[in-house]
């Protein structure tokens, strides 16, 4: 090799590992957005903001939390649909914008199969039904009692329409018959402040939802969804314990990114959010919060995903609610 080719080659060398270099200090420089359903204040905003904190380190990016509330998610859905699809955009969400919506909604505008992608989910959670604080009831069938004598009549708040929640307010009048009246909320945070002010005799949603007035005394959640008694809460006992079967699956909490970014971008997330959740501290704020933690990497999300909007399109088929 002559010199001149030698002093050609190290200088295309030296320009490839420039541009890597530059591509490097490029990425890191752009911020990771992480879009969320509901408000701040709420139970998946917390958990999107302590895992977007974590999330910096393992990335070497900046992360921040994108509030989109509003239609049960709908509007941080269609604003997932819409980003560039260059890895800068994901969605934190549980299963009722992603399997519920569609399956209640004529046009919800997007569809998870063909619009997005699953990335990573990492942690299971139940549903709950708690009471408000200047309900004496300490129990399902002391609320039950108490609506009774209350004319047969009662308000439920749920953290967004044509929810898991608002179909178990239904399912629980159907089968008590009684006269309770779902009262749909643009999430939790707006739901549970109604119901530390007393404007609503209860509530559904999620444990992270309820967990924190719970454990201080300004609500009382008196029965949990799933196959078995939380660790959170290990006092209150499962709908099926109390003769309400049929509410056994549970959701999801995952990550989703618009169909068409690069695998290489979903791997590097998925990684970075595995290794987030091992972490002793995280692990332990989100059990604190009423999720059951656990890892599931892309193929198991999407089989996970699909799993449960098959069980919920059942329920809701046979419930003979019409989509609107």
């Amino acid at each position: 090799m002559s010199f001149s080719s030698l002093i050609r080659r190290r200088l295309c060398q030296a320009l490839a590992v420039g541009a890597l270099l530059a591509a490097g200090a490029a990425q890191a420089q752009q911020t990771v957005r992480i879009l969320v359903g509901f408000p701040a204040g709420g139970g998946t905003d917390a958990i999107a903001r302590l895992l977007a904190d974590k999330l910096q380190g393992e990335l070497g990016q900046n992360v921040i939390v994108d509030n989109r509330g509003g239609a049960g998610g709908q509007i941080a859905a269609h604003a997932l649909k819409a980003a560039a699809p260059d890895g800068t955009t994901f969605f934190l969400s549980h299963d009722h914008t992603i399997s519920i919506l569609p399956l209640v909604t004529k046009n919800a505008g997007f569809d998870p199969a063909r619009d997005f992608v699953a990335v990573a989910g990492f942690a299971t959670f139940v549903n709950a039904l708690a009471v408000s604080g200047g309900t004496p009831a300490r129990s399902l069938p002391e609320y039950l009692n108490w609506v009774r004598s209350q004319g047969g009549r009662g308000t439920i708040g749920v953290p967004a329409p044509t929810s898991v929640p608002e179909f178990l307010v239904k399912i629980l009048a159907d089968k008590y018959k009684m006269d309770l009246q779902a009262a749909p909320y643009r999430g939790s945070a707006p739901m549970i402040a109604d119901m530390l002010g007393n404007q609503i005799s209860a509530g559904t949603g999620s444990i992270p939802d309820f967990i924190e007035n719970h454990k201080a005394g300004k609500i009382r959640v008196v029965a949990v969804l799933g196959s078995a008694r939380q660790a959170a809460m290990p006092e209150v006992p499962t709908f099926a314990e109390l003769g309400v079967a049929g509410f056994e699956d549970v959701p999801y909490y995952g990550v989703f990114a618009p169909a068409g970014t690069p695998q290489a971008a979903i791997d590097r997330f998925s990684a970075a959010l595995a290794k987030v959740v091992a972490l002793p501290d995280v692990r332990e704020k989100l059990t604190a919060m009423g999720l059951t933690v656990g890892y599931m990497p892309q193929q198991q999300l999407a089989s996970r995903e699909r799993a449960y909007t098959r069980v919920w399109a059942r329920i809701i088929k046979e419930s003979g609610f019409q989509p609107q």
